[in-house]
């Protein structure tokens, strides 16, 4: 987490870099990309883009579309609420909240040459807090606890700043009680809960089930340095990046976890088809990749067949890589690897695996001894 100063403004402290501000004619609202949009940004392969997102909390029809007074009622000032959420929440750019998702994308970016078949890789050089503070929401009925929770009537969205302690460290502050002492501390860990790729239909899909072409796939491994592997399904990918969070807990079991605005640098690479078997096998969705863990992923409306998913693609990936026979990877996978619970509260469930890239250090890829 990078030179955060407090309040980031478009544009500031941006310098030469290409920049991909949060303006209306570079937002989605609630849909994402799909065969035949128009790109707002063109790059090469290798190029690194500044963008910036905003996040949904605060702006929404059930928190009275206006950031201003939204945030004001926790002591937030005027200065210190985005300019491009006011203008977003004023404005009469599309969403239809019975209808679309509630998340805000910046997109799509042309990626020159990516074409179907590929992997579009997307690495996080940097994510950077836009504002000091965060919201946490349980809405809707929604959630792990559909029923029990929220326990008040209406929507319940909690208010949470974020503080710096004494050796520099950036974290969430919540009470015990509501109004009282901000004593509960816990690590922040920014990053894009939506990272994705148009799909080749000409209907805009919904911004919150996640799906092969990546999106809300909110999982909390994509920090700085992380990449996520994404199979193009359009010439160009048409990328987008959305749904920013300071923090999240596997499962983001209330709603939504600490979302707040990020600027974050992402640099796209194109991994060409016959690279990408080689390496990965048949990558049928998401997979992550950090310093310490090959991530791949299952999704489903079935958790249970989300891990069956997870597995499975686990088993090819370790194939392809390591030349590793499938059986010999179901029991590696059972002894040694860690399955998690991504999110259940996003209509389809995801599970991630974190596969030690150091179990195989005396490996050569493809297979045998290093």
């Amino acid at each position: 987490m990078g030179g955060f100063r407090g309040v980031l403004q478009a544009g500031e402290g941006v310098g030469d870099a290409t920049y991909l501000p949060a303006e209306a004619a570079a937002l989605g609202w609630g849909r994402l990309p799909a065969r035949g949009d128009s790109p707002v940004l063109t790059v090469d392969p290798g190029d690194e883009v500044i963008i910036d997102t905003l996040s949904h909390e605060g702006i929404l029809e059930d928190q009275g579309r206006d950031p201003v007074a939204f945030f004001a009622a926790h002591g937030v000032p005027r200065e210190h609420v985005l300019d491009e959420a006011v203008a977003l929440a004023a404005s009469d750019h599309p969403h239809d909240p019975a209808t679309d998702g509630p998340h805000v994308i910046t997109g799509p970016i042309h990626v020159r040459g990516a074409r179907p078949g590929d992997l579009l890789r997307m690495t996080v050089v940097d994510v950077t807090p836009r504002v000091p503070y965060g919201v946490i929401s349980n809405r809707h009925g929604r959630g792990a606890l559909p029923g029990e929770y929220p326990q008040r009537a209406g929507n319940v969205s909690v208010f949470t700043p974020i503080e710096q302690d004494a050796a520099g460290r950036w974290f969430g502050a919540l009470p015990l009680v509501e109004g009282g002492e901000r004593s509960v501390h816990f690590p922040l860990a920014p990053f894009l809960g939506t990272m994705g790729v148009a799909v080749d239909a000409d209907e805009r899909p919904h911004s919150v089930p996640p799906g092969p072409h990546g999106g809300n796939v909110d999982i909390n491994l994509l920090t700085e340095g992380a990449s996520l592997y994404l199979p193009v399904q359009v010439p160009g990918a048409l990328a987008y990046v959305g749904d920013p969070h300071l923090a999240q807990g596997d499962g983001e079991v209330a709603l939504t976890a600490l979302e707040a605005s990020l600027r974050a640098t992402i640099r796209f690479d194109v991994v060409p088809a016959e690279t990408a078997v080689r390496e990965f096998g048949e990558v049928a969705g998401p997979l992550a990749e950090t310093s310490e863990y090959l991530v791949p992923t299952g999704l489903d409306a079935d958790l249970d067949v989300a891990m069956q998913h997870c597995v499975r693609q686990a088993i090819g990936l370790l194939g392809a890589r390591y030349g590793m026979a499938p059986h010999l990877a179901y029991a590696y996978l059972s002894a040694a690897t860690d399955f998690d619970i991504s999110q259940v509260v996003d209509v389809v469930k995801g599970v991630h695996a974190r596969i030690r890239t150091s179990d195989f250090r005396l490996v050569r890829r493809g297979g045998g001894a290093a």
